[in-house]
């Protein structure tokens, strides 16, 4: 999921919109905006679908305001539908507030029922609800006190957005998993999941939101407070390998450099004979570079992804991603045919897209195949938002190396490091690998209260 904020900005919904274009890779299956208009009163569009979709007939020009929140939501099973679409508004005698919430709180199901003890009764099925009513929940006087307390009670990673008329909160789980970063837009500011974003708006990266951070930005401009004197920079790794965009920058890394560096000490660790190197489209095709500077093998685009298809990794129903792949992608058969490929992909999670893509280019006449990983063997599932599946799920959660490349069908099979994958990247010393080690930067609770 992908969240962007937008505050001092006359028409904020319309910077909104071109920004939430800009991360629309972080998820497909909804979106919605929530502004605050001159009068204080709250405007919200939200619907199932790509934005594009969801924003039609001027309907973002009805949300009025200089000030206002959005997100884009990826597919997910238990969460579905609707009503799990942030940013979610909330009523309150107090003053009317929107949460939007990327990421997971692995406690949630704790908090649901000490809340469901005193009364509360869900809606929705996100964590953005639980937050809102963490934040109800607490007394303060001020909402700033109350959003501090809140954030003590949960465990996870997380990147929140919390809007009231006057102000936006931003804040970062303490431990840094999920990236939330800050810009300037003329006398205003924009918050997001992703650098990205600002280059369409117009606006500047001033910084990341740190790690344990709330910033509130409002008339007063943009000031800061810690809810947790422990703090880690320990970012999800698949932010890096899959998840992010090429041109953002997390906590000081580019994205497209560090693929760029996977590849190459992907080469150094796993070398082949080959005649061409092929990367899988998109997020695949830097390290793809990455490999084929340091093994000195030419880079071809022997695979084309067709546009307007989402990302098959997010699907949520498995029949989905497998009809999915054979309408994103399409060998390009006079550079595959006759020759032997080092085929370059980002991760290996299920294994069918791997498998599939393996036998459409030996289809296409590729005489070997051989699958270079730009990442660790994927075997534990993730809890902090990137939807992994279950351990029994993973393709190599109980299989050797030699038993996941008969599994795709391939010639060959290798995988990054996960110490060359911690020092691919320049500005996190110790990204969370928890997917690939099993060790897990955070308490976990027992599997009932796992969200995701």
């Amino acid at each position: 999921m992908g969240v962007l904020g937008v505050y001092g900005v006359k028409n904020a919904s319309t910077y909104l919109y071109y920004g939430l274009h800009n991360i629309q890779h972080r998820g497909q299956e909804g979106a919605g905006i929530v502004t605050f208009d001159e009068q204080g009163q709250p405007c919200r569009h939200r619907g199932l679908g790509l934005l594009s979709e969801v924003f039609t007939d001027g309907n973002v020009l009805g949300l009025e305001g200089s000030i206002g929140i959005g997100s884009v939501k990826y597919a997910n099973v238990r969460k579905g539908g609707l009503d799990n679409v942030d940013p979610i508004l909330f009523y309150q005698t107090k003053g009317d507030f929107a949460v939007a919430c990327d990421g997971n709180f692995i406690n949630a199901r704790q908090i649901e029922m000490l809340l469901e003890k005193r009364g509360i009764i869900f809606q929705t099925a996100t964590d953005s609800e639980i937050f809102a009513h963490l934040i109800k929940k607490n007394n303060g006087e001020d909402r700033i006190v109350n959003i501090l307390k809140a954030l003590n009670m949960i465990e996870g990673g997380f990147s929140i957005l919390v809007m009231t008329k006057n102000r936006i909160y931003a804040c970062r789980d303490k431990y840094g998993i999920k990236p939330l970063v800050i810009g300037t837009l003329g006398d205003g500011y924009v918050v997001g999941s992703e650098s990205c974003a600002f280059g369409i708006m117009g606006a500047k990266f001033l910084r990341d939101v740190e790690p344990g951070e709330v910033v509130t930005l409002d008339a007063h401009g943009l000031r800061s407070n810690r809810y947790s004197q422990f703090q880690k920079h320990r970012m999800c790794a698949m932010e890096y390998i899959y998840y992010a965009r090429p041109d953002s920058n997390i906590d000081g890394c580019n994205v497209h450099l560090y693929r760029e560096e996977a590849g190459r000490r992907l080469y150094r660790e796993c070398p082949v004979e080959a005649d061409i190197v092929v990367g899988v489209p998109e997020s695949s095709l830097s390290a793809a570079m990455g490999y084929s500077q340091e093994s000195g093998i030419p880079y071809e685009m022997g695979l084309i992804k067709h546009k307007y298809v989402g990302r098959t990794f997010i699907e949520p129903i498995q029949e989905v991603r497998e009809l999915g792949v054979k309408m994103k992608l399409s060998p390009v058969e006079d550079i595959v045919r006759g020759r032997r490929i080092v085929l370059v992909d980002d991760s290996i999670v299920r294994g069918t897209t791997s498998l599939k893509i393996v036998r459409m280019l030996r289809e296409a006449g590729a005489t070997e195949v051989h699958v270079r990983i730009a990442s660790p063997m994927m075997r534990f599932p993730c809890y902090y938002g990137v939807d992994t599946s279950t351990k029994e799920e993973l393709l190599c959660s109980s299989r050797s190396l030699e038993q996941a490349r008969e599994a795709i069908g391939a010639d060959s099979l290798g995988y990054l490091s996960p110490e060359s994958t911690r020092a691919s990247c320049f500005g996190c010393a110790d990204p969370c690998q928890a997917c690939f080690t099993g060790e897990y930067p955070t308490v976990l609770y027992n599997d009932d209260a796992i969200n995701d």
